[in-house]
């Protein structure tokens, strides 16, 4: 059973860092796609930023390019979101997410990943 465990949320004002992480159990091979949707109250769950394990390809948002970046700990099974230059349209809760897959094509479609971490909340105050 592959379960996906989000920590590093929190409060920030506009400009300021955060760094997420998502620690992955479970999975039985390494081909997948992990990264990180997020979704504000009263608006649609997006993807935010991907990584394919493995590769280390990544893929971003147009929202967050420049300022978000993620990364991967193949030893520790871990996945990050740095998140800097934050801002106020960046205050949402954030979930993990991972399915397995040959590559991060369609990442931003969330039912087409199998696997979600409980949610992180990122409140960024202007």
């Amino acid at each position: 059973q592959v379960q996906l465990v989000e920590s590093g949320g929190g409060s920030v004002q506009a400009g300021g860092s955060l760094r997420l992480s998502c620690a992955a159990y479970g999975y039985t091979y390494a081909g997948r796609c992990m990264g990180w949707f997020r979704q504000a109250p009263g608006k649609e769950r997006e993807g935010v930023a991907f990584i394919y394990v493995g590769s280390g390809s990544t893929y971003y948002a147009d929202s967050v390019k420049g300022r978000f970046t993620i990364s991967q700990d193949n030893a520790k099974d871990q996945v990050y979101l740095q998140m800097n230059s934050l801002k106020s349209e960046d205050t949402a809760m954030y979930y993990c997410a991972a399915r397995y897959d040959n590559n991060c094509n369609r990442w931003g479609d969330s039912p087409s990943f199998a696997y979600w971490g409980q949610g992180t909340q990122v409140t960024v105050s202007s």
